[in-house]
């Protein structure tokens, strides 16, 4: 049986992640592909648990090191319990974020190491990276005002813009280094436009 693809859906705040990811899972099964949709950090029962320790806003103050770590050890799980075992069985799995967010949150926003990263990444993932990966891009000002339309920010919501000013651009930068893998959509237009975009870079994917 061939192997899964493993597509990665990437942005920042308020750049409307999962109102697309909704999209194109749907678009996935229209064309017959048994899909796998998932998120991280999360996925499984301790990465689930994971995330909420890295998004609550009432934890003590967790340290740039601890983040980095955490993030990672999430990650390990879900690869081995999830990710791996899916794109094995021929599902494709298509995954709320994945390593180029760490890239950008952790290396751009909090200016961690970028060598570190990349050691981490080698260490959890071997040679595992997404066959693709859709980066939604807004200007920063647009997605936050999308993320305080909605309820409580958590712990990274709640950060400064000139944090998500360098969260977006590690995610530019990353696409710059990866273009073949990394496509970019400019999701400040009609919704209509958004998905059309999707659909042409999805569809020429499949093929």
């Amino acid at each position: 049986m061939p192997r899964g693809k493993f597509i990665t859906l990437e942005g920042g705040e308020g750049v409307g992640k999962t109102t697309n990811l909704t999209f194109i899972e749907n678009y996935l099964k229209l064309h017959n592909i048994s899909v796998v949709v998932t998120r991280e950090p999360g996925g499984t029962l301790l990465a689930e648990k994971l995330r909420q320790l890295l998004l609550d806003n009432d934890s003590e103050t967790i340290t740039e090191e601890a983040e980095l770590l955490m993030v990672f050890a999430a990650r390990a799980q879900h690869l081995k319990l999830v990710i791996e075992p899916a794109l094995s069985k021929g599902q494709w799995v298509l995954c709320d974020r994945f390593t180029d967010a760490t890239f950008a949150y952790q290396g751009g926003g909090r200016n961690m190491k970028i060598s570190t990263i990349e050691w981490l990444e080698t260490l959890v993932q071997g040679n595992l990276r997404p066959d693709l990966t859709l980066l939604l891009d807004a200007p920063i000002e647009v997605g936050m005002e999308r993320a305080r339309s909605r309820n409580i920010l958590d712990r990274f919501e709640s950060e400064k813009k000139s944090f998500f000013e360098q969260v977006r651009r590690a995610y530019l930068l990353q696409a710059e280094l990866h273009p073949d893998r990394i496509k970019v959509i400019k999701t400040n237009q009609p919704l209509v436009d958004v998905e059309n975009e999707i659909v042409n870079v999805i569809g020429t994917f499949i093929k």
